[in-house]
């Protein structure tokens, strides 16, 4: 513990943002992956209860939606089931509205990472500059230089490739995230669409066309 902080110190002052960072970078992934294992532990079962009820009764596939209110796929379902009686393109339409709502909610902290990942190899870069500055500045080229001046001058040196890693190292544990977290946005995008497209189905199939069916029945045998 004590050599990491003698490393950190040694890395000068452009050490301290950087460690701003990797925190930042931390704290967002942690609620971020909280967020997709509550998402991905529960809406398999929130979908198959939702599609279960909707071939019998609507009114309770929305209940079982709306309980799930917490949950993106439950606030997605529910935006169309909670309508009285729809026709297909305003069934659909609330569902792609609901859709691209939690999409955007989804893509949280996704600004945060790519500034990090932009941020982190510029604060290093930095620091190796200023670590070279100082470096030189240790110098006495030609004056048969002092062994403390040896000393402050790789000192400088240790600061300009000590700051170097620490950026590449933060801004590339950012990437690791951000990718992760990206791929599971695009999953996500397809399940739902999948989702959605099989809700509405069931409704056009189950509800919608047997209920304008009937009615065309009716006015037919009402005429005759």
């Amino acid at each position: 513990m004590a050599r990491i902080y003698d490393t950190f110190i040694a890395g000068g002052p452009v050490m301290w943002p950087l460690l701003g960072l990797s925190i930042v970078t931390f704290a967002c992934a942690l609620e971020r992956a909280w967020f997709w294992f509550q998402l991905l532990s529960k809406e398999d079962r929130i979908v198959h209860d939702v599609l279960a009820a909707a071939r019998f009764d609507l009114m309770k596939a929305a209940n079982i939606a709306q309980k799930a209110q917490s949950l993106p796929i439950g606030r997605f379902l529910f935006a169309p089931l909670r309508l009285t009686q729809p026709t297909p393109e305003t069934f659909r339409l609330a569902m792609e509205a609901a859709g691209d709502k939690e999409f955007t909610q989804m893509r949280k902290g996704d600004k945060l990472l790519e500034t990090v990942v932009a941020l982190a190899p510029l604060l290093g870069l930095l620091g190796t500059v200023t670590g070279l500055i100082g470096t030189f500045n240790n110098l006495n080229i030609g004056g048969g230089g002092t062994t403390a001046e040896a000393t402050r001058a790789a000192a400088g040196i240790g600061e300009a490739l000590i700051t170097t890693a620490a950026g590449m190292i933060v801004a590339i544990i950012a990437l690791i995230f951000f990718r992760v977290f990206v791929t599971l946005q695009s999953q996500q995008i397809d399940y739902f669409s999948d989702v959605g497209s099989e809700l509405e189905l069931i409704y056009r199939q189950t509800w919608y066309e047997p209920m304008f069916s009937s009615i065309g029945q009716n006015s037919t045998q009402g005429n005759g």
